[in-house]
């Protein structure tokens, strides 16, 4: 029988996100810096900065722009766009290009540059090559190692000292950067990347595995993320299935009822030029992301694994129409669009 949970990826569909994100990963300006200058001679262009991860608005926008078209070029290598992709990572992943990014993120001053949001992008373009069997794919990751292995040190260093987690539906939730994180960690085969794996699940257990009854008080005014189901999404990575079951009954005791209600209700979004109102058309698309994923736990016949998948397609119908249309969500929407729509990777 088909997976009623999934939501096909037709192949125009991602070729029109493929297009977004070529136009975007080298498109300079506007730019938002995230750079603390410490003399005068850091006061330089995002592409002096940044030579690969100098465009689509931001650093990790650019990040999770590749991993967009990384995953567009394995799922639909016959594509136009393909080709240019190959022609994207050819010219900015390069040994000396990417030698930058990574001497940058390691210097000492700059411990919390892109924690933990970047970070996690990082890795989870790390997983999505480690995906393709190409020569191409095999070169790219050899060329990302050296910041991907600036990002798992960053992380074995952080999480022991993080006491608290950080539940805001915002860049910083660590939630999203766990999950994010387990997917590399679970697809690469380093000492490091299993220290960080097991790092990452002990982290999450120690965060939310008494967790229950959520609230769900959400969305806040610029959430991109709803920090109730990307906690879900993050333990079903961690937990076995079993303790997933019941871990999850405890955590939304009440979906059944369709409550939290607003866990239901896509959010509205009244001005997509202005930047933090816009984080909410992502919002709808990482709910949807979460609740096909969630629902993939639940057995067919059980009422919340409908209300799940229900929930999912009305989330991606707010909010699909929306990922072009003004640059404040056209650099970065069409990731969290894929995330939705991309065939599911299981923990």
């Amino acid at each position: 029988m088909p997976d009623e949970t999934a939501a096909p990826l037709e192949a125009h569909v991602a070729a029109h996100f493929a297009r977004l994100a070529l136009a975007h990963v080298s498109r300079e300006f506007p730019h938002k810096l995230d750079h603390i200058m410490l003399n005068a001679a850091d006061v330089q262009s995002p592409s002096a900065l940044h030579p690969v991860l100098f465009g689509s608005f931001d650093w990790h926008s650019c990040v999770h722009g590749y991993w967009l078209m990384a995953t567009v070029r394995r799922l639909f290598p016959a594509l136009d766009e393909s080709a240019r992709i190959t022609t994207a990572f050819d010219t900015y992943f390069t040994d000396e290009r990417m030698a930058v990014e990574a001497t940058y993120a390691r210097h000492a001053s700059r411990g919390s540059f892109e924690r933990p949001y970047g970070w996690a992008w990082v890795l989870m373009l790390a997983a999505e090559l480690e995906r393709h069997d190409t020569a191409e794919g095999r070169r790219w990751a050899a060329t990302l190692a050296p910041l991907v292995a600036c990002v798992v040190e960053r992380f074995l260093m952080f999480l022991p000292k993080a006491t608290y987690p950080v539940r805001v539906g915002t860049h910083y939730n660590t939630a999203f950067a766990l999950r994010l994180a387990l997917e590399y960690a679970d697809s690469a085969s380093t000492p490091d990347a299993q220290a960080l794996g097991a790092l990452a699940r002990e982290t999450a257990r120690r965060w939310y595995a008494g967790d229950h009854d959520c609230q769900a008080w959400e969305p806040g005014g610029d959430d991109f993320l709803s920090s109730a189901l990307i906690e879900a999404e993050c333990m079903r990575w961690v937990l076995s299935p079993e303790a997933f079951h019941d871990w999850f009954a405890e955590f939304l005791p009440r979906l059944s009822q369709g409550e939290p209600s607003t866990l239901f209700t896509p959010a509205e979004v009244t001005d997509r030029s202005d930047a933090k109102i816009a984080h909410l058309d992502g919002l709808n698309l990482s709910r949807a992301w979460c609740w096909r994923a969630l629902a993939g736990t639940m057995a067919v016949g059980d009422m919340r694994r409908t209300l799940a998948v229900d929930a999912a397609d009305r989330h991606v119908a707010a909010s699909l129409p929306w990922v072009t249309g003004d640059y404040m969500g056209e650099h970065w929407l069409a990731t969290f669009a894929l995330l939705a729509l991309a065939p599911m990777r299981q923990a």
